[in-house]
Protein backbone atom coordinates (compact mmCIF):
# COMPACT_ATOMS: atom_id res chain seq x y z
CA UNK A 1 0.00 0.00 0.00
CA UNK A 2 1.08 3.21 -1.02
CA UNK A 3 1.44 6.06 1.90
CA UNK A 4 1.44 10.05 0.76
CA UNK A 5 3.03 12.02 2.84
CA UNK A 6 2.91 15.83 2.62
CA UNK A 7 6.00 18.02 4.05
CA UNK A 8 6.24 21.79 4.43
CA UNK A 9 9.89 21.48 4.07
CA UNK A 10 11.71 18.90 1.59
CA UNK A 11 15.37 18.55 1.05
CA UNK A 12 15.69 18.49 -3.16
CA UNK A 13 18.41 20.14 -4.93
CA UNK A 14 20.43 21.44 -2.69
CA UNK A 15 17.60 23.50 -0.66
CA UNK A 16 14.62 23.43 1.63
CA UNK A 17 11.63 23.31 -0.90
CA UNK A 18 7.88 23.45 0.05
CA UNK A 19 4.90 22.23 -1.37
CA UNK A 20 5.82 18.75 -2.04
CA UNK A 21 5.01 15.37 -1.03
CA UNK A 22 6.54 11.41 -1.12
CA UNK A 23 4.88 8.19 -1.87
CA UNK A 24 6.25 5.69 -0.04
CA UNK A 25 5.35 1.81 -0.36
CA UNK A 26 7.64 -1.52 0.73
CA UNK A 27 10.02 0.71 3.27
CA UNK A 28 11.30 2.74 -0.31
CA UNK A 29 10.48 6.25 -1.62
CA UNK A 30 8.52 5.70 -5.15
CA UNK A 31 8.43 9.40 -5.88
CA UNK A 32 8.63 13.22 -4.68
CA UNK A 33 6.05 15.73 -6.62
CA UNK A 34 3.74 18.52 -5.89
CA UNK A 35 1.04 17.97 -3.43
CA UNK A 36 -2.25 18.61 -5.85
CA UNK A 37 -4.77 21.09 -4.42
CA UNK A 38 -7.59 19.20 -2.15
CA UNK A 39 -5.27 16.22 -2.29
CA UNK A 40 -5.58 14.31 1.21
CA UNK A 41 -2.41 12.92 2.48
CA UNK A 42 -2.33 9.88 4.81
CA UNK A 43 0.69 12.43 7.06
CA UNK A 44 1.63 15.56 6.92
CA UNK A 45 4.73 16.25 8.73
CA UNK A 46 7.41 19.33 8.77
CA UNK A 47 10.70 18.49 6.95
CA UNK A 48 11.54 15.42 4.84
CA UNK A 49 15.09 14.84 3.37
CA UNK A 50 17.99 12.09 3.94
CA UNK A 51 18.93 10.77 6.69
CA UNK A 52 21.60 12.80 8.59
CA UNK A 53 25.56 11.95 9.22
CA UNK A 54 27.01 11.54 12.40
CA UNK A 55 31.05 11.34 12.72
CA UNK A 56 31.55 10.93 15.67
CA UNK A 57 29.58 8.09 17.36
CA UNK A 58 31.25 5.79 20.28
CA UNK A 59 29.30 3.49 20.95
CA UNK A 60 25.17 3.12 20.63
CA UNK A 61 22.65 0.65 21.47
CA UNK A 62 24.76 -0.89 24.64
CA UNK A 63 27.99 -1.64 22.59
CA UNK A 64 30.70 0.82 22.73
CA UNK A 65 33.34 0.18 19.77
CA UNK A 66 36.85 0.32 22.17
CA UNK A 67 35.34 -2.36 24.15
CA UNK A 68 34.41 -4.54 21.35
CA UNK A 69 36.05 -3.66 18.28
CA UNK A 70 34.47 -5.74 15.92
CA UNK A 71 32.97 -6.05 12.40
CA UNK A 72 29.84 -7.00 14.54
CA UNK A 73 29.64 -4.04 17.23
CA UNK A 74 29.99 -1.67 13.72
CA UNK A 75 26.92 -3.32 12.49
CA UNK A 76 24.91 -2.91 15.84
CA UNK A 77 25.84 0.38 16.67
CA UNK A 78 25.28 1.83 12.50
CA UNK A 79 22.06 -0.50 12.89
CA UNK A 80 20.76 1.34 16.26
CA UNK A 81 21.82 4.92 14.78
CA UNK A 82 19.57 4.39 11.95
CA UNK A 83 16.57 3.39 14.10
CA UNK A 84 16.75 7.31 14.98
CA UNK A 85 17.46 9.08 12.01
CA UNK A 86 21.05 8.91 11.32
CA UNK A 87 21.67 7.47 8.27
CA UNK A 88 25.51 7.24 7.59
CA UNK A 89 27.60 6.63 10.73
CA UNK A 90 31.48 7.09 11.61
CA UNK A 91 32.32 4.68 14.64
CA UNK A 92 34.50 6.39 16.90
CA UNK A 93 37.59 4.64 18.57
CA UNK A 94 38.80 6.82 21.14
CA UNK A 95 42.28 6.51 22.52
CA UNK A 96 43.59 3.02 23.34
CA UNK A 97 46.59 0.48 22.87
CA UNK A 98 47.86 0.15 19.45
CA UNK A 99 46.38 -3.58 19.28
CA UNK A 100 43.51 -2.77 20.00
CA UNK A 101 43.15 -0.10 16.81
CA UNK A 102 44.73 -2.95 14.54
CA UNK A 103 41.37 -4.69 15.75
CA UNK A 104 39.15 -2.02 14.94
CA UNK A 105 40.47 -1.35 11.56
CA UNK A 106 40.11 -5.01 10.68
CA UNK A 107 36.53 -5.07 11.74
CA UNK A 108 36.47 -2.12 10.02
CA UNK A 109 37.40 -3.68 6.88
CA UNK A 110 35.53 -6.37 7.31
CA UNK A 111 32.23 -4.23 7.91
CA UNK A 112 32.92 -2.32 5.03
CA UNK A 113 30.11 -2.08 2.13
CA UNK A 114 27.26 -2.25 5.02
CA UNK A 115 24.61 -0.05 4.56
CA UNK A 116 24.97 3.13 6.58
CA UNK A 117 28.88 2.74 7.76
CA UNK A 118 30.72 5.66 6.85
CA UNK A 119 34.26 4.85 7.61
CA UNK A 120 36.29 5.02 10.64
CA UNK A 121 37.09 7.99 12.97
CA UNK A 122 39.93 7.42 15.22
CA UNK A 123 40.13 9.77 18.00
CA UNK A 124 43.56 9.82 19.26
CA UNK A 125 45.80 8.06 20.94
CA UNK A 126 48.39 11.08 19.30
CA UNK A 127 46.72 13.93 21.83
CA UNK A 128 48.00 16.14 24.13
CA UNK A 129 47.74 14.95 28.05
CA UNK A 130 46.98 18.03 29.16
CA UNK A 131 43.87 18.29 27.13
CA UNK A 132 42.66 14.59 27.53
CA UNK A 133 39.53 14.74 28.21
CA UNK A 134 38.25 11.26 29.01
CA UNK A 135 40.73 9.62 27.19
CA UNK A 136 42.94 7.51 28.93
CA UNK A 137 46.43 9.29 29.53
CA UNK A 138 47.86 5.55 29.96
CA UNK A 139 47.51 5.18 26.21
CA UNK A 140 48.05 8.53 25.05
CA UNK A 141 51.76 8.60 23.11
CA UNK A 142 53.42 10.09 20.10
CA UNK A 143 53.17 9.31 16.66
CA UNK A 144 54.47 5.92 15.59
CA UNK A 145 54.43 3.54 12.82
CA UNK A 146 51.89 1.63 14.29
CA UNK A 147 49.01 3.89 13.89
CA UNK A 148 50.79 4.84 10.19
CA UNK A 149 50.29 1.21 9.19
CA UNK A 150 46.95 0.86 10.10
CA UNK A 151 45.86 4.11 8.88
CA UNK A 152 47.81 3.35 4.87
CA UNK A 153 45.97 -0.17 5.35
CA UNK A 154 42.45 1.23 5.84
CA UNK A 155 42.95 3.56 2.54
CA UNK A 156 44.20 1.07 0.73
CA UNK A 157 40.76 -0.67 1.09
CA UNK A 158 39.16 2.41 0.01
CA UNK A 159 37.48 3.49 4.02
CA UNK A 160 37.47 6.78 4.68
CA UNK A 161 39.28 7.64 7.59
CA UNK A 162 39.25 10.65 10.30
CA UNK A 163 42.30 10.90 12.48
CA UNK A 164 42.05 13.45 15.55
CA UNK A 165 45.31 14.36 16.87
CA UNK A 166 46.59 17.31 18.76
CA UNK A 167 49.03 19.09 15.95
CA UNK A 168 51.46 20.41 18.33
CA UNK A 169 52.42 16.90 19.48
CA UNK A 170 53.02 15.61 15.74
CA UNK A 171 55.71 16.22 13.79
CA UNK A 172 54.35 18.90 10.61
CA UNK A 173 55.65 16.26 7.87
CA UNK A 174 54.12 13.10 9.28
CA UNK A 175 50.94 15.54 9.43
CA UNK A 176 51.46 16.22 5.59
CA UNK A 177 52.06 12.44 5.01
CA UNK A 178 49.14 11.34 6.84
CA UNK A 179 46.95 14.24 4.53
CA UNK A 180 48.30 12.70 1.36
CA UNK A 181 47.40 9.41 2.28
CA UNK A 182 43.64 10.77 1.98
CA UNK A 183 43.21 10.57 5.63
CA UNK A 184 40.96 13.83 6.98
CA UNK A 185 43.29 14.97 9.71
CA UNK A 186 41.25 16.90 12.48
CA UNK A 187 43.12 19.22 15.41
CA UNK A 188 41.31 18.26 18.83
CA UNK A 189 42.45 17.41 22.10
CA UNK A 190 45.00 19.59 21.64
CA UNK A 191 46.29 22.94 23.61
CA UNK A 192 48.22 24.00 20.24
CA UNK A 193 49.45 28.51 20.52
CA UNK A 194 47.62 30.03 17.62
CA UNK A 195 50.91 29.84 15.66
CA UNK A 196 51.11 25.62 16.25
CA UNK A 197 47.37 25.68 15.37
CA UNK A 198 48.11 27.63 11.80
CA UNK A 199 50.85 25.24 11.06
CA UNK A 200 48.72 22.34 11.33
CA UNK A 201 46.46 23.59 9.01
CA UNK A 202 49.50 24.54 7.17
CA UNK A 203 50.63 21.14 7.02
CA UNK A 204 47.01 19.58 6.05
CA UNK A 205 44.63 19.67 9.33
CA UNK A 206 41.29 20.49 7.67
CA UNK A 207 38.76 19.88 10.40
CA UNK A 208 38.63 20.41 14.11
CA UNK A 209 37.62 17.95 16.44
CA UNK A 210 34.22 19.13 18.70
CA UNK A 211 35.12 22.83 18.63
CA UNK A 212 35.40 24.01 22.62
CA UNK A 213 36.02 20.94 24.48
CA UNK A 214 38.98 19.50 24.71
CA UNK A 215 40.86 22.35 23.86
CA UNK A 216 41.66 25.80 25.79
CA UNK A 217 39.30 29.00 25.69
CA UNK A 218 40.40 31.75 23.37
CA UNK A 219 42.26 34.68 25.12
CA UNK A 220 42.32 38.33 23.90
CA UNK A 221 46.41 38.04 23.24
CA UNK A 222 46.42 34.38 23.02
CA UNK A 223 43.24 33.39 20.59
CA UNK A 224 45.01 29.57 20.74
CA UNK A 225 43.62 26.22 18.61
CA UNK A 226 40.01 27.59 19.02
CA UNK A 227 40.62 31.48 18.05
CA UNK A 228 41.95 29.97 14.87
CA UNK A 229 39.65 27.26 14.09
CA UNK A 230 37.19 29.43 14.03
CA UNK A 231 38.56 32.08 11.90
CA UNK A 232 39.36 29.35 9.72
CA UNK A 233 38.03 28.02 6.53
CA UNK A 234 38.80 24.53 8.11
CA UNK A 235 35.45 22.08 8.82
CA UNK A 236 34.38 21.81 12.49
CA UNK A 237 32.61 19.91 14.34
CA UNK A 238 30.28 20.50 17.13
CA UNK A 239 28.27 19.03 20.54
CA UNK A 240 25.18 20.87 20.84
CA UNK A 241 23.59 18.95 23.67
CA UNK A 242 23.39 21.43 25.98
CA UNK A 243 26.04 20.47 28.16
CA UNK A 244 29.28 20.56 25.99
CA UNK A 245 28.76 23.62 24.48
CA UNK A 246 26.48 26.97 25.99
CA UNK A 247 23.88 27.54 23.23
CA UNK A 248 25.24 31.17 22.68
CA UNK A 249 28.82 29.70 22.06
CA UNK A 250 27.62 27.65 19.36
CA UNK A 251 25.33 30.28 17.92
CA UNK A 252 28.63 32.86 18.60
CA UNK A 253 30.94 30.19 16.46
CA UNK A 254 28.62 29.30 13.58
CA UNK A 255 27.90 33.25 13.22
CA UNK A 256 31.91 34.16 13.19
CA UNK A 257 33.53 31.30 10.97
CA UNK A 258 34.35 33.66 7.80
CA UNK A 259 32.56 30.94 5.22
CA UNK A 260 29.28 29.23 5.31
CA UNK A 261 28.94 25.63 5.27
CA UNK A 262 32.18 24.88 7.51
CA UNK A 263 30.18 23.93 10.72
CA UNK A 264 28.94 20.64 11.13
CA UNK A 265 27.26 18.50 14.01
CA UNK A 266 28.37 15.40 16.17
CA UNK A 267 26.80 13.48 18.46
CA UNK A 268 29.59 12.05 20.02
CA UNK A 269 27.12 9.41 21.29
CA UNK A 270 28.03 6.72 23.31
CA UNK A 271 26.70 3.21 24.67
CA UNK A 272 23.68 5.11 26.34
CA UNK A 273 22.31 5.95 22.85
CA UNK A 274 19.04 3.49 22.22
CA UNK A 275 20.65 1.13 25.41
CA UNK A 276 21.36 1.17 28.84
CA UNK A 277 21.89 4.69 31.05
CA UNK A 278 25.44 3.29 31.90
CA UNK A 279 28.27 1.60 30.80
CA UNK A 280 31.77 0.77 31.31
CA UNK A 281 34.71 2.61 29.87
CA UNK A 282 38.71 2.42 30.47
CA UNK A 283 37.40 -0.26 33.85
CA UNK A 284 35.25 2.77 34.86
CA UNK A 285 31.63 3.29 35.40
CA UNK A 286 29.74 5.68 33.26
CA UNK A 287 26.34 7.11 34.07
CA UNK A 288 23.78 9.51 32.62
CA UNK A 289 22.91 12.44 35.34
CA UNK A 290 20.55 14.93 34.22
CA UNK A 291 20.85 14.12 30.26
CA UNK A 292 24.64 14.00 30.54
CA UNK A 293 27.34 11.05 30.62
CA UNK A 294 29.27 11.74 33.89
CA UNK A 295 32.87 9.95 34.85
CA UNK A 296 33.29 8.77 38.67
CA UNK A 297 34.91 11.94 38.69
CA UNK A 298 31.77 14.10 38.04
CA UNK A 299 33.44 15.13 34.62
CA UNK A 300 31.59 14.88 30.87
CA UNK A 301 32.31 11.61 29.51
CA UNK A 302 30.80 11.45 25.86
CA UNK A 303 27.23 12.78 24.72
CA UNK A 304 24.05 11.09 25.57
CA UNK A 305 22.41 12.69 22.55
CA UNK A 306 21.49 11.67 18.84
CA UNK A 307 22.29 13.68 16.06
CA UNK A 308 18.62 14.48 15.51
CA UNK A 309 18.30 16.43 18.93
CA UNK A 310 21.18 18.05 18.32
CA UNK A 311 19.28 19.39 15.18
CA UNK A 312 16.18 20.14 16.96
CA UNK A 313 18.12 21.94 19.66
CA UNK A 314 20.00 23.92 17.33
CA UNK A 315 16.67 25.47 16.11
CA UNK A 316 15.30 25.93 19.61
CA UNK A 317 18.04 27.24 21.85
CA UNK A 318 20.51 28.23 19.57
CA UNK A 319 18.16 29.91 16.82
CA UNK A 320 19.34 28.66 13.79
CA UNK A 321 17.75 27.73 10.72
CA UNK A 322 15.61 24.93 9.84
CA UNK A 323 18.12 24.76 6.72
CA UNK A 324 21.18 25.93 8.52
CA UNK A 325 20.27 23.18 11.15
CA UNK A 326 19.62 20.44 8.67
CA UNK A 327 22.72 20.87 6.92
CA UNK A 328 25.12 21.13 9.97
CA UNK A 329 23.32 17.43 10.56
CA UNK A 330 23.02 15.75 7.11
CA UNK A 331 25.39 17.79 4.58
CA UNK A 332 28.06 19.44 5.86
CA UNK A 333 30.00 16.04 7.69
CA UNK A 334 29.43 14.81 4.25
CA UNK A 335 31.35 17.60 2.38
CA UNK A 336 34.08 17.27 5.57
CA UNK A 337 34.94 13.96 4.39
CA UNK A 338 34.89 14.51 1.03
CA UNK A 339 32.21 12.38 0.57
CA UNK A 340 29.09 12.46 -2.01
CA UNK A 341 25.95 14.09 -0.81
CA UNK A 342 23.00 11.85 -0.84
CA UNK A 343 19.88 12.88 -3.03
CA UNK A 344 16.22 11.67 -2.43
CA UNK A 345 15.05 9.80 -5.61
CA UNK A 346 12.81 6.61 -6.29
CA UNK A 347 14.21 3.10 -4.61
CA UNK A 348 15.96 5.25 -1.73
CA UNK A 349 14.91 2.83 1.18
CA UNK A 350 13.16 4.65 4.16
CA UNK A 351 15.88 3.85 6.49
CA UNK A 352 18.24 6.46 4.70
CA UNK A 353 15.27 9.16 4.91
CA UNK A 354 14.47 11.55 8.02
CA UNK A 355 11.01 12.85 8.90
CA UNK A 356 10.27 15.35 11.26
CA UNK A 357 7.20 16.90 13.04
CA UNK A 358 6.42 20.69 14.24
CA UNK A 359 8.13 20.00 17.23
CA UNK A 360 11.27 19.05 15.30
CA UNK A 361 11.35 15.06 16.70
CA UNK A 362 11.63 12.15 14.58
CA UNK A 363 8.96 10.22 12.89
CA UNK A 364 9.36 6.80 11.84
CA UNK A 365 8.34 5.81 8.09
Amino acid sequence: MTQLVAADFTWMDGAMQSGLAAELASGELKKIRPLESGESPDMRIHLLGPALTDLQVNGSGGVMLNSDPSAQAIAHIVETQRSLGTGWVMPTLITCEAERMRKAAAAAREAWGMDGFLGLHIEGPHLNVLRKGTHNSAFIRPMDDATLTILEELRSAGIPVMLTLAPETVDLGTIRRIADMGVVVSAGHSAATAAEARAGLEAGVTCFTHLYNAMPPMGSREPGILGVAINSDAYAGIIVDGHHVDWSMVALACRARPSQGRMFMVSDAMATIGGPDQFELYGETIRVRDGALINQAGSLAGAHVDLAACLANAVRHVGLSLEESYQMAAMIPLDAMDIKRPVLRPGTPTSEIIALDDALCRIPL
